[in-house]
């Protein structure tokens, strides 16, 4: 199977290149991959970029120049329903908590999509098959423009999806961008930092200091089991 792994920033993508064996560097209408094999997949790591716009941007390039059958983003989540740092979450679904399309729509969910945007089943399922050691939860990741880190936003989003379990500002986007291409979507994630439970941002910034070495199990287990 041919798979696209996507990152945000370069410190995952640093991380992620030294699961790729054979690495060759390539571009994708300005965005530049490297190209390899994981396990038995035929993968292309590509950074997407930091937000909602540069996400899609970067997932609908990857998709077009690579045709991937299936779209992972690998990377960090703030915790936002008791998660510490260093959790383990393979989003059950994901949602916007920026959008809202006015009266007559729902709060969260974009233009012409469902609320909800759900990844790909067989992931989940080989996930749930695979990971137990690793315990991950399988939670809703709540998606908007700003890197949260008061108590108050947190409860905000909650207000709107009671049962989100982390924030980022990536995964409905590419979430979205592959519902709209037909792609398969998955999304792995380690809790990075605490929103609003002491230093939030000092959380993020130690969190990098140690190789979250959680993720890369993940990633490599769910690739040699699909």
């Amino acid at each position: 199977m041919k798979i696209a792994i996507l990152a945000a920033m370069d410190k995952e993508m640093a991380l992620l290149e030294k699961l790729i064996e054979n690495p060759r560097a390539v571009e994708a209408e300005g965005v530049k991959c490297l190209e390899g094999r994981i396990g038995p997949h035929e993968v292309v790591l590509a950074r997407c970029g930091i937000g909602k716009v540069n996400a899609a941007l970067g997932t609908l390039r990857v998709i077009r120049a690579h045709s991937p059958q299936l779209v992972i983003n690998s990377g960090v989540a703030g915790g936002a329903g008791g998660l510490g740092i260093g959790r383990l979450l393979v989003a059950g679904r994901v949602a916007y908590h920026d959008v809202w399309c006015g009266p007559g729509t729902e709060p969260g969910a974009a233009d012409g999509f469902d609320l909800f945007l759900r990844p790909s089943e067989r992931v989940l399922q080989t996930a749930r098959q695979h990971l137990a050691d690793a315990n991950p939860d399988f939670g809703l990741i709540a998606t908007g423009d700003s890197f949260i880190s008061r108590r108050e936003e947190i409860e905000r989003i909650h207000s709107i999806f009671p049962d989100a379990v982390a924030v980022d500002m990536e995964s409905a986007a590419i979430a979205q961008t592959c519902v709209a291409e037909g792609v398969e979507f998955a999304i792995i994630r380690v809790v990075s930092d605490t929103p609003g439970e002491g230093e939030n941002i000092s959380q993020y910034k130690d969190f990098w200091s140690k190789a979250p070495e959680t993720t890369f199990h993940a990633l490599t287990t769910i690739l040699n089991h699909l």
